[in-house]
């Protein structure tokens, strides 16, 4: 139906971003990258890289999204102070900390979206909006893809509103 690019990330859902982002980085030996508050999504998220699949001379922390072209990230992801992301919060509540999303780039998301529509798949989100790192995202309805949260998202370079 769509053409998926990669996977631009894979998305945890924590309480508290700070700890969890040093507990990952020192059991894996993590990178980190950008760290940002998403306004429009009440949320504050953190990126993680995997520094032995980073390219030589690659920062993330300096690119901002070093990895647009390059390995996929671990995004933790917690509801901002208030007022905060109620979905977040509701999906915390219920099941605690754990895999909330997985994150797919496509090329044009305004037609990977209307492609979906149209064959029935039912969305969170009709229309592109703002995400972290500047890229355009979109949400699928987990009750069309067998229970799991998946994300699309188009980079800034190629985002299509």
């Amino acid at each position: 139906m769509i053409k998926v690019k990669r996977i631009d990330h894979v998305a945890i859902a924590v309480r508290d971003r700070g700890s969890s982002v040093q507990l990952l980085e020192n059991i894996f030996e993590l990178c980190p990258g950008p760290s940002e508050h998403v306004a429009n999504q009440g949320t504050d998220v953190a990126f993680l890289h995997f520094s032995h699949l980073l390219h030589p001379g690659d920062d993330p922390v300096a690119a901002g999204h070093a990895d647009e072209a390059g390995p996929t990230a671990l995004e933790i992801i917690s509801p901002a102070s208030p007022p905060g992301n109620a979905g977040l919060d509701r999906f915390l509540d219920r099941r605690g900390p754990g895999l909330h999303h997985i994150c797919f780039e496509v090329d044009d998301l305004a037609a990977a979206l209307a492609t979906l529509k149209a064959a029935g798949v039912r969305l969170i989100d009709e229309a592109p909006r703002p995400g972290a790192r500047g890229h355009l995202v979109a949400f699928i309805h987990p009750a069309s893809t067998g229970g799991v949260l998946f994300e699309l998202c188009a980079t800034p370079h190629g985002a299509q509103a």
